[in-house]
């Protein structure tokens, strides 16, 4: 049954998690190719474009909670592929050569999942669509 058929569709709690639900299934195939789930991807991608990054910027890049940015970091540590050094009262985080050298298999995954989302979309519909959705994110921030 589709989204807009269901007795539910009316709710933006079923709509934007049925949303949501499609929309991991397309990123987890993008970044399947380097054996990463999205968020340790885009983690591990922002790592290498800013090395020396706080985790707490990584959060609100993210829009990830502290401890969520804990236990992704905790395994892209344990496959060697970024490291965090204590730097006074800063944690910085740091890739390893290792993640260095993925970065272009990194921006490949990002632009599979945009190619993938265009052709579903359009070009205009799906940057609208995601406009759109940051805006009324925002506005659901208390």
């Amino acid at each position: 049954m589709k989204t807009s058929e269901s007795r539910y569709s009316q709710c933006l709690y079923f709509t934007t998690a049925a949303l949501a639900r499609k929309v991991e299934k397309m990123a987890m195939d993008s970044w399947a190719p380097v054996g990463l789930s999205p968020s340790h991807g885009y983690l591990l991608l922002a790592v290498v474009e800013e090395p020396g990054i706080q985790p707490s910027t990584l959060g609100s890049h993210l829009q990830l909670k502290p401890s969520t940015i804990t236990r992704l970091m905790e395994k892209l540590e344990a496959q060697k592929l970024l490291v965090r050094i204590a730097e006074g009262k800063q944690t910085c985080v740091y890739p390893s050569q290792k993640a260095k050298e993925m970065l272009p298999r990194l921006k490949a995954c990002v632009a599979h999942f945009s190619a993938a989302s265009t052709k579903l979309l359009g070009r205009e519909e799906g940057t609208r669509l995601v406009k759109d959705l940051a805006s009324v994110s925002d506005r659901l921030d208390h």
